[in-house]
């Protein structure tokens, strides 16, 4: 809705002014106002480890610092609770990310190659619809279903069920008129659920797996291979749809 708004809004926008003449200034300027009022907000969060005196600290000064780190990361790496969970946490992002770039390429392409020749504005129609359930779903029914099941069976209720729901996408290419507006908005909305409560599932079980003070290096391990693992996602589904429009 965002993007080339003198386009969508002449009346509103003129094509000689700079939103027209940068039509993808708008999103990036929202996306930019909202992480800024995030970072703002963020510097009145609580601390969430505890605070300790320095006398209770007493009895550790005396361990070097960089022998400290080198066996903390040491620890992290035989932790094999921790780096199992980690590889889960790669795994299901590499898929989210592929998943990602090409629901977005499929859903614009033109029927005879089996997409559903949808426009930009549908396409972010069903994201938005997608994202407001997803914020519905992690603050209510996730925190349910975590006391309930646990991450562990959260993770592999989720995983399994993203099987089989991936494999009826070809048939939604298949309907027409509101069928295939509700089916891709309810496909959309359970699959990144679904992904997102694995994510979540084992973000936890990571923090779970190591003591408090291994937090942080935990968290930090998994973020870089989770980075260098979404990094190639893109690509990867990028090209895998290439292949396949190629085969077909």
């Amino acid at each position: 809705m965002k993007i080339s708004p003198a386009e969508k809004f002449p009346s509103l926008v003129s094509s000689d002014s700079l939103f027209g003449r940068f039509p993808y200034l708008l999103p990036c300027l929202c996306i930019s106002i909202f992480a800024f009022v995030v970072t703002i907000g963020a510097i009145w969060l609580p601390e969430t480890l505890h605070m300790h005196k320095n006398n209770e600290l007493g009895s550790t000064s005396d361990v070097p610092i960089a022998e400290e780190k080198d066996s903390t990361l040491l620890r992290l790496l035989k932790n094999w609770p921790l780096m199992s969970s980690i590889i889960v946490y790669c795994v299901f992002s590499l898929h989210d990310m592929a998943y990602t770039e090409i629901f977005s390429l499929w859903a614009e392409s033109p029927k005879s190659l089996g997409g559903l020749g949808y426009t930009t504005d549908d396409v972010g129609m069903v994201l938005s619809v997608t994202g407001a359930c997803l914020l519905l779903s992690q603050t209510t029914f996730f925190p349910i279903a975590e006391r309930i099941f646990g991450p562990i069976m959260i993770a592999r209720i989720s995983g399994v069920l993203s099987i089989p729901l991936l494999t009826i996408y070809p048939y939604i290419a298949l309907l027409t008129g509101f069928m295939l507006t509700f089916t891709l908005n309810l496909a959309s909305i359970v699959k990144n659920v679904l992904s997102i409560s694995i994510i979540t599932a084992t973000v936890m079980l990571q923090n779970k797996v190591v003591d408090q003070h291994q937090r942080g290096a935990a968290n930090g391990l998994a973020m870089t291979l989770q980075a260098i693992v979404s990094a190639i996602g893109p690509t990867c589904g990028g090209a895998l749809l290439v292949i396949i429009c190629l085969i077909i």
